[in-house]
């Protein structure tokens, strides 16, 4: 149990917490000024910010304070971002190319080969903005649309393992199963959720990517191909189905890490 000395003792912007014994919600206003005299003082007094929102991390980062959770809003919906760290870091991922300007058919094919996976780098999810493309027609088709390019080669699987840390801590893992004809796992086209048989080298796995990569809070998915795991994504805002369907409440979840001292 936390001590009590912490209750309310620390800050949070976002409402992520509000369930926590020893935060304090003050809310994400969209002006500086729009916060109370003593609102102020205790932000300006704290040395770590929780969930400040994209507003003011950089605001805060800028002042010399920490955040939490941290590589969370500069990485949210940003795939371009999330290969980049994955490719520095070293972490297995599948094979990407991010393409600009002119001639990038060409490029393209002469880094791969169809069928090809291709998607909106920034700012699709749910399993929207992805394609499976077999042919030229679909690439140019995918290419009018999109500029950046974001390609990466097509592994046959017909799963993958979403994996949701928080502060370092798995907290929940499920298997996301393609339904008939669609090479998509996500839940939201149709994908079935399995809690069958969780490899716990894929746990550990995702525990040394969050480790690697800093990430706080995040849902991985993870897939299994060549007899070894790869990171396909990494998710901010991640969905909560799978947890109703295994009867969590992710705000119960983080008032546990709270009250264990893991936040």
């Amino acid at each position: 149990m936390a001590d009590s000395s912490r209750r309310n003792g620390r800050l949070s912007l976002g409402k992520r917490l509000r369930r926590c014994p020893s935060f304090r919600c003050l809310g994400v206003h969209p002006n500086w000024d729009d916060y109370g005299g003593e609102e102020k003082r205790a932000i300006r007094s704290a040395e770590t910010i929780h969930y400040p929102s994209r507003l003011y991390e950089e605001l805060f980062r800028a002042a010399g304070k920490s955040v939490f959770p941290g590589n969370y809003y500069a990485f949210m919906g940003n795939k371009i971002r999330q290969t980049q760290l994955f490719q520095l870091l070293g972490v297995p991922h599948p094979r990407t190319g991010i393409y600009y300007g002119k001639e990038r058919e060409e490029r393209i094919l002469a880094d791969f080969s169809f069928p090809l996976v291709a998607k909106t780098p920034v700012g699709s999810s749910q399993g929207r903005g992805v394609w499976r493309i077999g042919d030229r027609g679909t690439l140019r088709a995918y290419l009018s649309a999109h500029n950046p390019a974001y390609v990466q080669e097509y592994l046959p699987i017909d799963r993958d393992l979403r994996v949701v840390l928080l502060a370092g801590r798995v907290v929940h893992a499920y298997w996301r199963i393609a339904p008939p004809g669609d090479f998509r796992n996500n839940v939201s086209c149709g994908g079935r959720i399995s809690f069958d048989r969780i490899p716990e080298a894929a746990l550990d796995f995702a525990r040394w990517v969050a480790a690697r990569c800093r990430f706080d809070e995040v849902g991985l998915d993870l897939c299994l191909h060549d007899g070894r795991w790869w990171v396909l994504e990494a998710n901010m805002a991640y969905g909560l189905e799978g947890f109703r369907r295994r009867g969590l409440d992710v705000h119960e979840i983080f008032r546990e890490l709270d009250e264990g001292g893991w936040l």
